[in-house]
Order: structure tokens, then C-alpha cells, then sequence
């Protein structure tokens, strides 16, 4: 999702299975997660960083079964970036983004990472509304409906932080992930549309698109939301988005 190397293998991964797809979670995960949630106290932190890991398995999940659903099996790697999902004829040194699919394909391998979140926040709403709960939304700018918290009713708190989170998690950092910024998946599809339309410059344009976007929404990050790591975020990824920009354009 975020980085484009997949980290090397340490002795204290942990390895799993989910649905037959093999899972390795980076010590590091666990420090990033934890540190997203520092701000509350300890139960609301592990259960931040329990949020923090099933949404981005799910995520990946999505990646992961649209590749093989294309004939290209893929492991999942959670790391300090969050998570990958990587073609199983790759090593651990290769890039993310694999060759061999088509611009389409790639369009809906890129997509389905963020709508397998969105249906994971749809079935916790659709758990607390059937148990008689409500979903609370807030605006974000004050223009775009977030429903990111829920009233539970009987529920205790540790229940209510949890599908706050997820709800937060899968439909916030959704969102986020669908914008036009490399190499976020909205950076992906952005490419491959561009690359549709425009198998000549396509990746070129698509650069400057996310240099743009990158740099607008660290921008507002920081003026609007006061959230300095999402504008630190935005403006590194605008930044090596310029520098790859000068790379393919020097090449040319």
C-alpha cells in the first residue's frame, strides 16, 4: 500500500494462513499500530491496534483474492506502511507492482483493497443497526458524511472503541487511499486509466496529477485537520512523486 519493497524476513514475523492466502506480519507493524494509538489509554490502545490490524488484513485480503482471481497467486506482507499484497513469483526484494495484468486488471486489483474495507465498515454499521445501535456521522470539512462512530446499546466500552475504529479504520483511511497519490491505490488507478488513454504519456501525467494532489491535501491536512503526520504524509508522498517525475522524464 504505502512502500514499494517488500521488507526482508526477520525471526520474529509472524506467519499465518487467512482463507489459504499466507500471511507475514513485520515486527514492526505492531510499533506503527501502537504508536497511530497512543493518545488513549492502554485497553483503548490494544483495542486501536487490533482494529488497526484486521482492517489492513482485510485490505489486503481484497488485493490479495482480486490477483487470484486473475490466475496470479500473492502472499501478504504487514509492515511499518502498512501491507502489501505481492505476487507469489516475487521475492522479498521485488517491487509491488506487478506486470502481467492488464491496465483493467490492474484498475480493479487497485480497487479492491479499499471496497473490501468498505464492505467489512458496511457489516459492522449493518451489526450495530441490527442489534437496535445507531450510527453516528460527522462531516469531514464539513461537506463529506463519515459515519465513524456508533451508539451500542448495552455495549461496554472496549466494544464501542472496537467498532469505532473499524469504522474509522476502513471507511476514513478508505477514503484516503482512493485519492489520486502514488502510490496509494487511488495513485494506481489514476495510472492505469491515464495509461488507457494515454499509452504515451500516461505515466507522466499521472505524476503530476499526484505531485498536485499530494501537495493540495498536505496542505489542508495541515491548515484544515491541524493533523501534522497526514501532512508530513502527503507532502513526502507529493515529493517522491516529483522525483520520479524528473527520473521518467530524464529517461525520455
Amino acid at each position: 500500500m504505502f512502500l514499494f519493497q517488500v521488507p526482508p524476513p526477520t525471526r520474529f514475523d509472524l506467519r499465518f494462513k487467512f482463507f489459504g492466502i499466507p500471511v507475514r506480519v513485520h515486527p514492526l507493524f505492531w510499533v506503527i499500530a501502537l504508536l497511530l494509538g497512543s493518545s488513549g489509554g492502554i485497553v483503548e490502545i490494544l483495542v486501536w491496534v487490533v482494529a488497526v490490524f484486521v482492517s489492513i488484513l482485510i485490505h489486503e485480503m481484497g488485493h490479495a483474492l482480486a490477483m487470484g482471481f486473475y490466475g496470479q497467486p500473492a502472499y501478504i506482507v504487514l509492515h511499518f506502511s502498512g501491507g502489501l499484497a505481492v505476487p507469489e513469483s516475487m521475492s522479498w526484494g521485488g517491487r509491488s507492482a506487478s506486470v502481467g495484468f492488464s491496465p483493467n486488471q490492474h484498475i480493479l486489483i487497485s480497487l479492491a483493497g479499499p471496497f473490501a474495507g468498505f464492505l467489512l465498515a458496511g457489516l459492522v454499521a449493518l451489526g450495530v443497526i441490527a442489534s437496535g445501535g445507531e450510527i453516528i456521522t460527522s462531516y469531514l470539512l464539513g461537506v463529506i458524511p463519515l459515519p465513524v462512530t456508533a451508539i451500542l446499546p448495552g455495549g461496554g466500552s472496549i466494544l464501542y472503541s472496537l467498532v469505532s475504529a473499524l469504522l474509522w479504520i476502513n471507511i476514513f483511511w478508505g477514503l484516503i487511499n482512493l485519492l489520486p497519490v502514488y502510490p496509494l491505490d487511488g495513485g494506481q488507478v489514476a495510472r492505469y486509466f491515464l495509461l488507457k488513454t494515454d499509452p504515451v504519456d500516461g505515466v507522466r501525467k499521472s505524476l503530476w496529477l499526484s505531485v498536485i494532489v499530494g501537495a493540495l491535501i498536505a496542505l489542508a491536512s495541515f491548515v484544515f485537520l491541524r493533523s501534522v503526520y497526514t501532512a508530513v504524509l502527503f507532502g513526502f508522498l507529493a515529493f517522491q512523486s516529483y522525483q520520479s517525475l524528473q527520473s521518467y522524464t530524464n529517461r525520455f
